[in-house]
């Protein structure tokens, strides 16, 4: 079994981490995530923060990792799947301006990236994980979308994991919205899709066949590994147990308790 786990881990030469119950939990580091890190820089290999959390903006996930202690070269390579939704809304919308449902820091980054907002007749509608949401904004989400305009999604989550448990994520959004307008999201780029495997893929430059990811989710983390051609591995520091893994059609490549028990193995 040691020689097998190695042999499969032997071709990765990118970790593609989710953070939320995966590197971390709430402000709480997982024991030995930063080890991991350090076996990594040792073996010559690379790692990429990819988060489907579009509560915040990157550079609020480098100034967490920076408070955690993660080296430069790591806590820079962070890809949520805001990035993802930008870039996909830029191409697809050339000069267009969208109904954002998401938080100030968000707006402000995807600003800074090209996109334009407005609240009045947009051309699309992207729906974000957004921690101050209120009943009038999901009744002019909900208005937009029932009126028709392409509904965009940055992620499936149901919920995101914190130190005392969970709280609602962007799934139980996307539930609210469709009981009102009786639509789901026309397009959804986080985790498991493909959008935020083409803007990994961009930003790293390795190949799929070089790439793992790792979380703590079944139907997201482990998901995009095993269905986009990369190693999907599951640790079990967060959402997912032991029983959801032998109920679920989502079979990971690797389990392990948490990040740091793959080290001896790289």
């Amino acid at each position: 079994m040691t020689d097998s786990i190695r042999r499969r881990l032997a071709g990765i030469r990118c970790f593609l981490l989710d953070m939320d119950g995966t590197f971390y939990l709430g402000d709480r580091l997982i024991e030995g995530s930063l080890d991991f890190l350090q076996a990594l820089e040792k073996t010559g290999r690379d790692a990429y923060f990819l988060t489907n959390n579009s509560s915040k903006s990157a550079s609020a996930y480098v100034e967490k990792l920076t408070r955690m202690g993660v080296q430069p070269r790591f806590r820079e390579q962070v890809i949520t799947s805001g990035h993802a939704a930008a870039h996909y809304c830029l191409e697809k919308y050339p000069g267009g301006k969208g109904y954002l449902l998401g938080n100030a820091m968000l707006e402000a980054e995807l600003t800074a990236m090209g996109l334009h907002f407005t609240q009045d007749d947009p051309d699309y509608v992207l729906v974000a994980f957004d921690t101050t949401l209120d009943y009038a904004k999901m009744c002019c989400v909900c208005d937009h979308i029932r009126a028709g305009k392409p509904y965009i999604a940055t992620h499936p989550d149901f919920n995101c994991p914190t130190e005392t448990g969970f709280v609602p994520d962007m799934g139980a959004i996307m539930a609210f919205i469709e009981a009102s307008t009786g639509r789901r999201a026309d397009v959804i780029l986080g985790k498991p899709h493909a959008g935020i495997i083409r803007e990994a893929q961009t930003r790293t430059g390795y190949p799929i066949e070089a790439m793992a990811m790792v979380g703590d989710r079944l139907y997201t983390d482990v998901a995009t590994g095993v269905n986009h051609g990369m190693t999907g591995i599951l640790v079990l520091s967060g959402e997912a147990t032991m029983a959801d893994v032998a109920v679920s059609d989502v079979k990971p490549d690797l389990i392990f308790d948490r990040l740091a028990d793959m080290i001896p193995y790289l």
